[in-house]
């Protein structure tokens, strides 16, 4: 069984500086300076999976859209895009756009006529 690390080795090296303040861990600069969240990818593999969810948000109906490969301001882009097609509201939250109302069939059928590859998921 592998030893579990404690103490400083745990916390994956220098979190604050004295010097210019709170570290991100992945690149080592200043959380000023660090640009980790802008140039990285969302994990997926490029298929827009567009699904109706009511659980979890009283009774309401939303509609998401989850796999598509793009950063992050290229994803507000397109979740205003299709809010602005759709004449609702939503928004993105960690990578998934979430769009009031159900629009699964139309948002299916607008993202293929936008060359995203599409697939209905869940009921």
């Amino acid at each position: 069984m592998a030893r579990r690390s404690t103490g400083f080795d745990s916390l994956g090296g220098l979190v604050f500086s004295t010097d210019s303040g709170r570290m991100c861990p992945d690149c080592r600069q200043p959380q000023a300076q660090c640009n980790c969240a802008q140039t990285a990818t969302p994990a997926g593999d490029g298929i827009a999976r567009v699904r109706r969810e009511t659980k979890g948000r009283g009774g309401k109906t939303v509609t998401t859209i989850t796999g598509l490969a793009l950063p992050a301001d290229e994803l507000k882009v397109l979740a205003k895009r299709i809010k602005a097609r759709c004449g609702c509201g939503g928004s993105v939250v960690d990578g998934v756009i979430e769009i009031q109302g159900d629009r699964a069939d139309m948002l299916c059928d607008w993202l293929a006529a936008e060359g995203f590859k599409t697939k209905r998921a869940g009921g």
